[in-house]
């Protein structure tokens, strides 16, 4: 095979098929680095002959360019990361001597504060939510005291099997990112509310056939609830109950869970392992939760804090 660039939509293939196999990525990941490398190589093909000639002054190029054409740091850092990947790939290979992307930083990205809903607003969403005792009222509910309760996200969520369910239902094993499994707890009211839905689940099967899945839905090709539906469905009970549905979505949910665990003193490896985030720094982000509590706290007690200028 040539290493020429026209060999590179080649070489591009055979990584997305070599961390599918060796990492167990998502299929959403692949198709992330796919988009990514996908428009790398049109930027390189203006440019560039043989794989050889990427240097590193050509990604730093490339990520000028991005930044001129208006894309955020986000974005920006994104992309520089499937080009390690890739490159990295390339050397493992031996298809390239020297990985171009080593000596390149990447731009100094902000990182957002995530959106969170205020416990009284969640209590809020979930009693309006269990007023509706119609079969489609409680598969409401089971899915919102899911989502606030465990902390899925909600692919997760609409792809839980029912044998994810312990017996007793007092525990749920979730299949999140690269196929790994964590064990989650359900509390006493998101059990409340499975119970009932698990009462009248029979009537969302196709002719009475059964199914593995916990939330089944007969016009989905999936063969259960989509995220697309549950997104529909939370947005209409955001708006039914007097929120605001720019605020609400089931990742906001998943949000509130953790920052209100760590607002009411849990620990952080605990919250990082329902949540099944691999780095615990993508779990201390929540810990912004804290600030204003700690400061008020010291604006309110500290002996300084008392003293008039």
């Amino acid at each position: 095979m040539s290493k020429n660039l026209r060999g590179l939509a080649w070489y591009v293939e055979e990584f997305l098929e070599t961390i599918v196999v060796t990492r167990g990525v998502s299929e959403n990941t692949v198709k992330s680095y796919a988009v990514d490398l996908k428009q790398f190589s049109i930027f390189i093909n203006k440019t560039c002959s043989e794989l050889e000639l990427i240097t590193t002054r050509t990604i730093r190029n490339y990520l000028y360019e991005l930044g001129h054409a208006g894309l955020s740091s986000r974005t920006i850092a994104r992309r520089l990361s499937a080009l390690r990947q890739f490159f990295g790939f390339l050397l493992a290979e031996k298809v390239i001597t020297s990985d171009p992307t080593i000596s390149v930083d990447g731009p100094l990205a902000t990182r957002r504060l995530p959106k969170v809903l205020s416990e009284n607003e969640v209590d809020r969403m979930l009693e309006f939510c269990a007023k509706d005792q119609s079969p489609r009222g409680l598969r409401r509910s089971a899915l919102l005291e899911l989502l606030y309760g465990t902390g899925v996200r909600a692919s997760e969520l609409v792809a839980l099997k029912m044998g994810a369910i312990s017996r007793d239902q007092t525990l749920v094993t979730v299949k999140g990112k690269g196929g790994k499994e964590r064990i989650v707890p359900i509390n006493q009211s998101a059990k409340i509310a499975l119970k009932n839905w698990l009462a009248v689940r029979h009537l969302f099967l196709s002719d009475q056939k059964p199914s593995a899945f916990l939330f089944p839905e007969k016009m989905s090709r999936a063969g259960h609830l989509t995220r697309g539906g549950l997104a529909a469905m939370i947005k209409k009970l955001a708006t039914d109950s007097g929120m605001d549905p720019d605020k609400v979505s089931a990742h906001i949910f998943r949000h509130a869970f953790a920052s209100h665990l760590l607002e009411n003193d849990a620990n952080l490896r605990a919250v990082q392992q329902m949540l099944g985030h691999a780095d615990i720094s993508t779990t201390q982000i929540y810990t912004h939760v804290l600030d204003s509590r700690l400061k008020a706290l010291v604006r309110t007690h500290h002996p300084l804090a008392k003293k008039k200028d």
